[in-house]
């Protein structure tokens, strides 16, 4: 009956920690949907520095109250860290413009099978005939929701190539708790993106953030925005450090749905058509036999042959976390 129960409770929290990612990520969207289309702020890199200003400021109050503990956090891992997340962001902002939206759909879609390859290859990791098939439903109702015309060229190609394999490597967490984490690296990324973004934001958009015609709506929707993001970022760290990278990539598509579905009760009929319709009962079936089939004994577990390897944010007697 313990066991039971603390399963149970393991099960609520895990749902619990996925739902407000879920809330908060689909949230930052929508208003940076609002404040880009409407006001025409197209400065994502700076606005991202300032998402983890507002975190930094969160993380000190976490430490005051006593969530985060002092800790050390080599310098070399924070840097390594932070080139990883770094280049992440960057990487998905020039995709976007120098690839078709269909490429970039594709491109995201692709760090599930990294994902995969890196757990096969560093952890040892084996998937049940259930597990892969379950991801490729994923993939294909993903796919067939989001992906319309592909087109690439070689610079787009790089960039996405950059972005994909630096998102999937920041995937792989130290052994701190998810808030000492981000106290360490909130900070780093805050000061990077502040010194870099403007610059970088230039070079993709030709508009000078300076420039920009600040109203008060406008304000509001940045504040706004970094407030949402707080959660974003508090809640993505508290998800990576309970579920395993490919687990919290297959259940992330859940939020390109949910965006669908948002752009159909805000903008009507036109945004649904049968290919989307189509494409998110695919998926939604292929994450619920996901979780029922990783979840089985043998769906997803380290080969028995080799001693499990530490990874970071993840303790070595755990097989995996659903």
């Amino acid at each position: 009956m313990a066991a039971a129960s603390k399963a149970d409770t393991k099960a609520a929290v895990d749902a619990a920690a996925w739902m407000f990612n879920v809330v908060t990520s689909v949230g930052v969207i929508i208003v940076n949907k609002a404040l880009m289309a409407t006001y025409g702020f197209s400065f994502a890199t700076t606005l991202t520095g300032l998402h983890f200003v507002a975190t930094t400021l969160m993380t000190i109050v976490l430490r005051w109250l006593g969530f985060i503990q002092p800790s050390h956090l080599p310098l070399l891992e924070l840097l390594k860290f932070v080139l990883f997340a770094n280049f992440s962001i960057v990487g998905m902002n020039v995709s976007l413009m120098w690839n078709s939206v269909g490429f970039y759909q594709i491109a995201k879609l692709s760090m599930i099978p990294v994902l995969c390859f890196f757990e096969i290859v560093f952890d040892s990791m084996r998937y049940s005939r259930d597990t892969k098939l379950s991801i490729g439903l994923v993939l294909i109702g993903v796919g067939v929701c989001t992906v319309t015309d592909v087109s690439v060229n070689m610079k787009g190609f790089v960039a996405a190539s950059i972005a994909v394999w630096s998102t999937a490597l920041q995937q792989y967490k130290y052994s701190l708790s998810s808030f000492n984490l981000l106290g360490h690296t909130a900070p780093a990324q805050a000061g990077t993106l502040l010194l870099l973004g403007p610059f970088l934001d230039y070079w993709l958009t030709d508009k000078r953030i300076d420039a920009f015609n600040y109203t008060t709506p406008s304000v509001v929707l940045i504040i706004l925005s970094c407030i949402i993001a707080i959660g974003t970022n508090l809640s993505q760290f508290i998800c990576i450090g309970r579920f395993t990278a490919v687990s919290f990539q297959v259940l992330g598509h859940m939020k390109t749905i949910l965006v669908l579905i948002l752009g159909f009760v805000f903008f009507g009929k036109e945004g649904l058509k049968l290919q989307v319709v189509v494409g998110m009962m695919i998926a939604v079936l292929g994450m619920i036999w996901y979780g029922n089939a990783s979840s089985k004994p043998g769906g997803k577990e380290r080969r028995s042959h080799t001693t499990p390897k530490q990874r970071h944010g993840q303790d070595s007697t755990d097989d995996e976390k659903v």
